[in-house]
Parts: C-alpha cells; sequence; structure tokens
C-alpha cells in the first residue's frame, strides 16, 4: 500500500535537509523587495532616557511637555542652575562627582535641597535617566518686590503685600493668590526654604489669579521686613493674642503676615512685626485655616480703606 504524502512531515524533512519549499523561497523573495522601514530617531530631548522607555504619555505629548518644571539628569540641572531660570527646589539620592558641585551651586543661590529615596527620583522622573538629581523649576515667573511698588503707584494706592511664612500647601498659597487679587492687594511674599513655590497646583488652586498677582520669593523673611519697613511699611502679624482685626488701624502701607499650617508665625518673625491682630474665636475650635485667616484680614483691609474714599 503506497504511503499518503504528508506537507507537514516533507516541509519537517526539508528543514532538516536545508532545503525550502516552493512558498519558503516565495516568502524570502517577497522580503527582500518589501522596502526597507526606517528607524524613527529618537528626538534630542529624549536622549538620556532609559532605552526601551516610551515616555509619550496617551495625549501624545513627551516627558518634558507634560512636565516642564520637572528637569533630570545631573548636566540639565546644572545647566539650569547657571541659567537665570527660577529653581524651587532639588532632590538628591547621591553624592558623587559632579552632584557635589551642583549641591554647592544650589547652595550658593539658597536652594532648598533634599535628600531622597532613589525610588523616589525613579517615579518622579517617570524611567527618565536622572542619576541621582531632580530639580522642581517654577512654573512661572518670580518677581521682585520693586514690581509690587510698581503696580500699587500704577494704580494709585497705598501698597498692600501679604506676606507668607513658611506656608506649604499649595491650594492654600493658590487661595490665598486668589483671594489677594480680587481684594486688591498688590502682591505675595513667600519664602525660598521650607515653603510651598509656583506650581501647577497653586496655579489651578488660585483659578488665574497667579498671572495678575506678582509673587516675589525672598531668602529671608526677616530681612525683608525690615526693608519693607524702610520703605514705610507697617507690618501687623496674623496671629493669637493681638488686639481684634477690625479694631486694628490697617490703612496705609501695610503688610500682613500669615503664618504656616501648623506652626503659625515663626518666634523671630513676629518679633519684627509692629503689632499683631487676632480673630475672635468663639466655637470650640480656636483656629481658621490659614487661607481662609488671610481672606478675612484682606478684606478688613479692603473695608477700610474703601470707608477713606
Amino acid at each position: 500500500m503506497a504511503k499518503r504524502d504528508n506537507p507537514r512531515l516533507r516541509n519537517e524533512n526539508n528543514k532538516r535537509s536545508g532545503k525550502n519549499t516552493r512558498a519558503q523561497k516565495q516568502q524570502a523573495a517577497a522580503r527582500k523587495e518589501a522596502p526597507k522601514r526606517e528607524r524613527r530617531p529618537r528626538p534630542a530631548e529624549d536622549r538620556g532616557y532609559a532605552r526601551g522607555y516610551d515616555d509619550r504619555g496617551f495625549d501624545g505629548r513627551s516627558f518634558e511637555e507634560r512636565n516642564s518644571n520637572v528637569i533630570i539628569g545631573r548636566n540639565p540641572v546644572m545647566e539650569a542652575l547657571k541659567s537665570s531660570r527660577e529653581i524651587d527646589k532639588i532632590l538628591v539620592s547621591a553624592g558623587d562627582g559632579s552632584i557635589v558641585k551642583i549641591v554647592g551651586m544650589a547652595k550658593d543661590k539658597g536652594l532648598p535641597i533634599i535628600k531622597a529615596e532613589k525610588a523616589s527620583l525613579d517615579r518622579i522622573a517617570q524611567g527618565g535617566a536622572h542619576q541621582g538629581i531632580i530639580a522642581y523649576a517654577s512654573a512661572y515667573e518670580y518677581k521682585e518686590i520693586d514690581d509690587i511698588l510698581a503696580k500699587a503707584e500704577k494704580q494709585g494706592e497705598e501698597p498692600f503685600v501679604i506676606i507668607l511664612d513658611n506656608l506649604e500647601d499649595p491650594h492654600n498659597l493658590g487661595a490665598i493668590m486668589r483671594t489677594a487679587e480680587c481684594a486688591g492687594a498688590h502682591g505675595v511674599i513667600i519664602p525660598k526654604r521650607n515653603a510651598c513655590g509656583l506650581t501647577e497646583t497653586v496655579a489651578k488652586t488660585s483659578a488665574g489669579a497667579i498671572e495678575y498677582m506678582p509673587c516675589v520669593r525672598v531668602t529671608n523673611i526677616v530681612t525683608t521686613i525690615e526693608e519693607l519697613k524702610e520703605k514705610g511699611f507697617w507690618v501687623a502679624a496674623c496671629d493669637m493674642g493681638g488686639q481684634d482685626y477690625y479694631r486694628a488701624d490697617l490703612s496705609g502701607k501695610l503688610a500682613v503676615v500669615i503664618g504656616s499650617e501648623g506652626a503659625g508665625i515663626s518666634r523671630l518673625v513676629k518679633e519684627n512685626c509692629d503689632f499683631t491682630v487676632s480673630m475672635p474665636m468663639v466655637g470650640r475650635i480656636t483656629s481658621l485655616n490659614a487661607s481662609n485667616a488671610a481672606a478675612v484680614l484682606m478684606y478688613e483691609v479692603r473695608r477700610q480703606r474703601d470707608a477713606k474714599k
């Protein structure tokens, strides 16, 4: 009895013997004739990321486009420090080589330097080669005190400034900037260290006020208060143990100091203020949220100014 021809078995035998079937030869010829796919070159700004990592999100934007205020890697951070770009803080997980120089540059600029775990930097960089260092640049431009004074002069008003002593919550900062813009304040002053800067969260919470309210970032709040006094400002601390805010004279050139969410106003800052104003607390809760306290005071200043018109 003759054996039936089995194509599958024949192909297997051909493979073992090195022979190619007609179909395999046709497929090989087709592959040769097909145009080669060109490999898309990686953009220059994407180089330095982990090989094989696709840093583009579902919206097609690159890591830098989605995180424009995050700077990763030793050379990018160093160049950012050399430039005039505002840096909020630097996260470091290593301490060798060029990072020592970068940290020294950051210290010379009085920037906050935070020790972080490598896993934290990995998460922030989203697969990028951070090389043990990440910097957060300001999402918006900081101004100078002279810009605040110029704004008040242009509006024909006595300058009114809000000073925030180590406020850490970006939602509070955004809410205060929003109220400041609505109540007619001319600027906000924040410290460089131990405080929230102008982040995207602040911008969102401010509901656009960040575009109109000058924000000045200073190295030392006490020194800044002394400078404002030399310019004719009265400086009021919002804290416990002072006179009721609605009995105080809040007219003229004025700076109001609001403390942090937990610790309030630091001792040295309070000692350098001219007077203290407080809010009556008649309920069982003995304090207000920082942004709420600031709002009450700003509108009292607005009320007193309008009453004198």
